[in-house]
């Protein structure tokens, strides 16, 4: 079968969020990182089988926990039943509509704050919070005082916060310019 790019894609969306919940579920880092790879590689073979396709996200993260028992079988060690119970019944519930479509619109309010930045406030943000670079770091790239560029972050949240009708929550204190 040829690769479903936007499948592939949605997996690497997603890879932080599903190790982490592996990572939670196995108890282990190594396991996890094993298990995702081993379900890259699967993903990046497969298109998207017939019957899956309203719910991708939901079939990725239960192909990975399969991963995981095919792990834990080929290393010898049987689960118990409770195991794969527990592996079986821990995949999250699928997600409604409403919170579907509430989650679009936010995410739509955001692209439209997002645009009504200047350049540099949007790069400042997304390095910041999307990319977590230490704001010093930002400073040199932008060619700027790690004091403008938090000026600028501020700038940025805020607009984002009253233009998505939200609440903008900063760091400040001890450590916050470590960090953004």
């Amino acid at each position: 079968m040829s690769t479903d790019a936007s499948l592939l894609g949605l997996f690497l969306a997603n890879y932080d969020d599903f190790r982490r919940r592996l990572r939670r579920r196995l108890r282990s880092d190594d396991l996890a990182d094993d298990v995702m790879q081993e379900t890259y590689l699967r993903v990046e073979k497969l298109a998207m089988p017939e019957g899956h396709a309203t719910h991708p996200t939901s079939y990725l993260f239960r192909m990975a926990l399969n991963m995981a028992a095919d792990h834990h079988r080929s290393q010898g060690r049987l689960l118990t039943g409770d195991e794969v119970d527990e592996l079986l019944h821990s995949v999250d519930n699928v997600i409604e509509p409403s919170t579907v479509l509430a989650s679009q619109q936010d995410i739509a309010a955001l692209s439209v704050a997002l645009d009504g930045l200047t350049r540099r406030q949007r790069e400042i943000l997304l390095a910041a919070r999307v990319d977590e670079l230490p704001q010093a770091d930002i400073a040199a790239r932008h060619g700027i005082s790690v004091r403008m560029v938090g000026k600028e972050l501020k700038k940025a949240l805020e607009t984002c916060a009253t233009k998505t009708g939200r609440r903008s929550y900063q760091r400040f204190g001890p450590g916050a310019r470590e960090t953004s």
